[in-house]
């Protein structure tokens, strides 16, 4: 339940952060940029580790 939770997050997180990229360069927030691409790089590593160790192979 938990790692749902932390990925639809993560997705909504690049989602922004694409959403903000998007956007003129006079428009766009770097530090919103980096934030999001931060949040996000980090909850799709947790995700990415919590789906390796679900795996028989690396028990």
């Amino acid at each position: 339940m938990t790692m749902g939770i932390i990925a639809i997050a993560s997705t909504f997180m690049w989602i922004a952060a694409i959403h903000e990229l998007i956007k003129p360069s006079k428009e766009q927030n770097n530090r919103k940029i980096i934030t999001l691409t931060s949040f996000g790089t980090l909850s799709t590593l947790i995700v990415t580790l919590s789906l390796l160790q679900s795996f028989p192979l690396f028990h």
